[in-house]
């Protein structure tokens, strides 16, 4: 990238800056979000939770697990010392579980090395597990009224888009200049820079989509460079795509007496440290499986197709009724070689993953 490009950027940014954050201010206090529950505190405890939650995920979906982390776990001294498998049972079927355990290792960080208070600037913020700086902008901004500015996926296809910036984002230098003129439209500390900061992420939310864009209803249509170009829809540019894997496995629902047989996932990969049905590779090993636990035919459960980010898996659910317990050194082993029989009454206790949770209890 040469200097004049990054030298345009910058002078854009700095041109546009006194007209872009008043019409933004202006149009959150009248059009914005303001019913979201976590927008009506300074608590960096609720504004960090919050975020992580959001990561990748709807608000809509995030309402009602927000509500009940807060009600398991009202601060962070409760999360930090709660055991690592509810914090995982509460966070089922938010799906991205590093978030929780980063979430959980976080909590006790931040209560072992800063006396259960939260940092009050971006640099300590952004140093804490699973804080990146998108997050921690977000807290410093919203709770500590620190001038940063907040640099989640929405907010950057905002301000590609408005600054015409065309320069690929998959690149460190382009996406590290998109940062540096972020800086220059953030406005001073005070009222008006919380407010800017959510209206950020509202316009980017609601308006501004990835696919459509309601210019009509948008704060900053007239001054928007891209859409004068008439290029908006073409921004940003990311060129780097995530290539999606196939995966197809067979799963154990081996059953007795009101229990069901689940183990650990290993430390890393798919599902990290959740509890979940046994997976083998093909109808032969759940034959083998079946022989060796005495169930004369396994009973055929519809396949799952379930989407991860990076993978399509195809789940085969075969389902073992025994009519003894076994010696669990006879039964298939999880990470560690832990594996436990767990009451289908209690499942809500276990950090499942959502598709085994469904599977199981029916919803």
């Amino acid at each position: 990238m040469s200097a004049d490009v990054n030298e345009r950027l910058m002078q854009s940014a700095a041109a546009l800056a006194p007209v872009l954050a008043p019409a933004l201010v202006a149009w959150q206090r009248g059009q914005g979000r303001h019913h979201l529950p976590w927008q009506h505190t300074r608590d960096p405890y609720r504004v960090w939770l919050s975020e992580i939650m959001l990561q990748q995920t709807q608000v809509s979906t995030v309402l009602g697990y927000y509500d009940r982390f807060l009600a398991r776990f009202p601060d962070v001294r409760a999360l930090a010392a709660a055991p690592e498998d509810e914090v995982l049972a509460l966070w089922s079927g938010l799906g991205y579980y590093s978030r929780a355990r980063n979430l959980h290792r976080c909590a006790q960080v931040v209560c072992e090395q800063h006396g259960g208070v939260f940092p009050d600037r971006f640099e300590a913020l952004k140093d804490l597990p699973g804080i990146g700086p998108s997050t921690a902008a977000a807290v410093a901004a919203f709770c500590f009224h620190e001038r940063v500015s907040i640099m989640d996926g929405n907010v950057k296809r905002v301000l590609a888009r408005v600054l015409d910036w065309g320069q690929d984002l998959s690149v460190t230098a382009h996406a590290r200049s998109l940062e540096r003129a972020a800086a220059l439209l953030v406005p001073e500390q005070g009222d008006d820079m919380p407010a800017y900061t959510q209206g950020l992420m509202d316009l980017g939310a609601t308006v501004c989509l990835p696919r459509r864009t309601d210019c009509l209803l948008c704060p900053w249509a007239d001054p928007c460079r891209a859409r004068a170009a008439g290029r908006a829809l073409t921004l940003p540019v990311k060129s780097r795509k995530l290539q999606r894997g196939r995966r197809e496995h067979w799963w154990l629902w081996i059953e007795h007496d009101g229990h069901v047989w689940l183990t650990q996932r290993p430390d890393q990969g798919v599902w990290a440290r959740l509890w979940s049905l046994p997976l083998v590779d093909d109808e032969a090993a759940v034959g083998t499986w079946a022989t060796a636990l005495g169930v004369q035919t396994p009973e055929i459960q519809p396949a799952i197709d379930h989407a991860l980010t990076h993978l399509d898996w195809r789940l085969h659910p075969r389902r073992l009724v025994l009519s003894a317990r076994p010696d669990p050194q006879c039964l298939p082993e999880g990470a560690d070689g832990r594996g436990r029989w767990v009451p289908l009454a209690a499942l809500a206790d276990w950090g499942l993953p959502a598709p085994a949770r469904r599977l199981l209890t029916g919803r």
